[in-house]
């Protein structure tokens, strides 16, 4: 039963993706961290995950686009998983935009590390 809830973070700056592993471990979280949206739904072939946190801007794949598909997997669960988008960029979606792609939350950066925490919390204790 106490198995740690398990985060695929994709962001393609390194600088994010380390601070977020480093934060959200800190809280007893499993982090996986890949670059783009591609791998994304590469490693969601194989394994379950507790959430997902989805920069809107990442090479290959944004994460407007690998929302959509996770959102549209014939596996349910995985289809139905939490997901959140990183955006540094806010301004250029509504929120509405956001919650049409199949996001349940937006962090806007710089992230505020206490949100995210709060956020991830929130998401995963249903």
């Amino acid at each position: 039963m106490s198995a740690s809830k398990r985060v695929l973070i994709a962001e393609d700056s390194s600088v994010i993706q380390n601070l977020a592993r480093k934060i959200l471990e800190f809280q007893n979280y499993d982090i996986t961290a890949v670059k783009n949206g591609e791998q994304v739904l590469q490693i969601l072939e194989k394994e379950d995950f507790s959430i997902l946190l989805l920069d809107i801007n990442m090479p290959i794949m944004d994460g407007m686009e690998c929302v959509r598909r996770v959102r549209a997997l014939s596996d349910t669960t995985k289809a139905e998983v939490p997901i959140v988008a990183i955006t540094g960029n806010a301004k250029n979606y509504t929120e509405e935009e956001f919650k049409t792609a199949g996001f349940n939350d937006v962090l806007v950066k710089p992230l505020n590390f206490d949100r995210l925490v709060e956020v991830v919390n929130q998401l995963t204790d249903k």
